[in-house]
């Protein structure tokens, strides 16, 4: 799977990239790689961020339309990116609207 196209979409490719890619290609290195991620984005400019950002849903939207191929890998590459947003951007730009949709008006 080319996971470096799904985390590039049509911007140009970060070098952060490269630890998302051996983390979703082994999930055992995830523990181990998610502090020098996170060091790394905090080194990123504003605008390197917000493309970041955007790469990490690119790919909780693909892991949501292949689920039904391969759940388990599906629920992987979600489960890294979310981890990844939360701890870098403190929250998740798409749980904060499927949560609202659900709640009601009192």
């Amino acid at each position: 799977m080319d996971y470096l196209r799904i985390l590039t979409g049509k911007e140009k490719d970060l070098p952060i990239y490269k630890g998302i890619v051996v983390c979703l290609e082994n999930p055992l290195s995830f523990p181990d790689l998610v502090e020098p991620i996170y060091r790394e984005a905090m080194n990123l400019d504003e605008e390197t961020l917000d493309h970041f950002r955007f790469s990490l849903i690119r790919l909780e939207l693909w892991a949501d339309i292949h689920r039904n191929e391969d759940i388990e890998k599906a629920m992987h590459i979600k489960y890294v990116a979310q981890v990844l947003e939360r701890v870098i951007f403190g929250s998740l730009v798409m749980e904060g609207e499927a949560e609202g949709a659900g709640e009601s008006a009192e």
